[in-house]
């Protein structure tokens, strides 16, 4: 890689050791993860992009890139940077010395983003990680689970919590009235999906090849395997691995921090 935004790594000694385990681990299967982290996250307010902002007064894609690159499945990260701004973000990452980072510009969706990664990826990666740039402080726990369940033959999975509230089904209303109330799903069915998301490479490569061919976008890239006839499998997500979408989720995002800091020491 050359340290363009194309994006070459200027490996850490200190992490020789890992990444030395990690590549004997990975003579058969070689995992990459890709983290789309173009969108502007507007329900944190203007400016800065939500990839950007501040959390512990280091930027939560990069709180995000550590989580991916302390995961032992993991050998190779990609970063897809806002439109334009790619040179921005590789100058980020590389004032924070984080190994092995390919960083390249996105597209004007989150699909185009992910599509753009994958096309970024060398021929000898099978399994595909997709993340959230908005979830920095998913375990490497939860993200190897992910990478071994796909290795073991899953084609398609997602870390997922039991979801704690009565959900409702409602017909929508535009005007600001009452919503009435179409169903109640039954709980014990029902999962919150979390990132990252794991796939065969193929797999994944085939989903959003028919997304650009056909135009039908779905919420999460396993919805658009699902829409392929293919099994989605869920193994146990993680109460940290939480999106950061609003002001008070920055606000719990610092307290989880401040614990790690204390029992963890980082």
């Amino acid at each position: 890689m050359s340290n363009q935004s194309a994006g070459e790594s200027r490996p850490d000694p200190a992490e020789a050791p890992h990444r030395a385990s990690q590549q004997a681990s990975h003579d058969e299967h070689r995992t990459a993860a890709v983290i789309p982290a173009a969108g502007r996250g507007v329900r944190l307010g203007p400016g800065t992009p939500k990839a950007l902002r501040a959390l512990s007064g280091t930027p939560i894609l990069v709180h995000a890139v550590r989580a991916m690159a302390r995961a032992r499945a993991v050998s190779l990260v990609v970063v897809v940077a806002p439109p334009g701004g790619a040179d921005e973000v590789r100058h980020l990452l590389d004032e924070h010395t984080l190994p092995d980072v390919v960083v390249v510009p996105g597209g004007e969706t989150r699909q185009d983003s992910v599509r753009l990664g994958l096309a970024a990826l060398p021929g000898d990666v099978d399994t595909v990680l997709v993340h959230d740039a908005a979830r920095p402080l998913v375990p490497a726990e939860t993200v190897d689970a992910v990478a071994a369940a796909v290795r073991a033959g899953a084609p398609a999975v997602v870390p997922a919590l039991p979801v704690p509230d009565t959900v409702k089904e409602v017909e929508p209303r535009t005007d600001g009235g009452p919503e009435p109330v179409t169903g109640t799903p039954e709980r014990s069915r029902l999962r919150a999906v979390q990132t990252p998301q794991g796939f065969a490479h193929e797999v994944l490569a085939a989903a959003h090849a028919r997304v650009a061919r056909e135009g039908d976008g779905a919420t999460d890239d396993a919805g658009m395997v699902e829409r392929m006839g293919i099994e989605v499998v869920v193994v146990p997500g993680h109460e940290e691995a939480f999106k950061v979408t609003r002001p008070l989720d920055l606000v719990l995002a610092e307290a989880v921090l401040a614990r790690r800091r204390v029992t963890d020491g980082f």
